[in-house]
């Protein structure tokens, strides 16, 4: 199964300008949809972003918590392939002192921040799997530190063996502490399993691409444990008439489950 995990940038006309939702949406959509994902992992989804995903992978169900108590966008929706998944049950929590208090941030984080997950039966295999879904804050490294801790004590409650998934924007290149911390609780990077240790570079590029010219490090991330075995990876890099679908590259993984 191949796992998506995309950063589709929040919807941000004055800042973003050519760049904002309207002016990519259908070139986002299209991107996706190329990379033929059977799970999507997006981060930073508005309510109007999502409702274009979802109109854009009709063969997709879709989990998503809304960010606050009473908010519209959920921001971390996790998409699936329904011709190819049984769901079992679905949830999420907010990665704070209070995971259960919606719209609850801690840690001088700058951003509420959450993660959601799925349990799905892959139906070729009969063979069942999690997938978490998160972003971690972009400003306080203790916010991530301890949301990192969160994420890891929740997948603990699982069997070690059990297949887990884990994908986002973690704010965080391969030498923070954040991805030791992952690193320590079992979790193993599918990128560098597949294409090696060496940093690949920024995923994180501003809408800019390879004109990007500050040096930066691969900061969206998936992650597989238990009888999950990563085959493939790649980042997806493609721009259309010189733009680009997000200000973040796309990132997947197929990954097989294991007996």
């Amino acid at each position: 199964m191949r796992i998506l995990s995309c950063n589709v940038r929040l919807d941000n006309p004055a800042v973003d300008q050519e760049n904002q939702w309207a002016c990519r949406r259908a070139w986002c959509c299209d991107a996706i949809r190329s990379i033929r994902p059977d799970v999507v992992c997006t981060q930073e989804l508005g309510r109007a972003q999502f409702l274009d995903l979802a109109a854009a992978l009709p063969e997709h169900g879709s989990f998503g918590m809304a960010d606050t108590a009473a908010g519209r966008a959920p921001m971390n929706t996790i998409f699936y392939r329904r011709d190819a998944f049984d769901r079992i049950s679905a949830g999420g929590y907010w990665l704070s002192e209070t995971p259960h208090v919606p719209g609850s941030s801690s840690w001088d984080s700058d951003c509420v921040r959450l993660a959601n997950w799925l349990r799905l039966v892959q139906r070729t295999s009969g063979l069942e799997f999690r997938v978490l879904n998160t972003h971690l804050d972009h400003v306080s490294q203790a916010a991530r530190e301890n949301q990192a801790r969160l994420l890891n004590e929740d997948a603990a409650a699982y069997p070690p063996d059990y297949p887990q998934v884990l994908a986002g924007d973690m704010n965080s290149g391969p030498a923070n502490p954040v991805i030791a911390a992952f690193r320590d609780a079992g979790w193993g990077d599918t990128y560098g399993a597949v294409r090696g240790e060496a940093d690949p570079g920024t995923t994180f590029h501003r809408f800019l691409g390879p004109a990007l010219d500050v040096a930066g490090a691969k900061i969206d991330w998936i992650f597989s444990k238990g009888r999950a075995r990563a085959t493939g990876a790649d980042i997806f890099r493609d721009a259309r008439d010189g733009r680009f679908p997000s200000d973040h590259y796309f990132l997947w993984a197929d990954i097989e489950l294991v007996r």
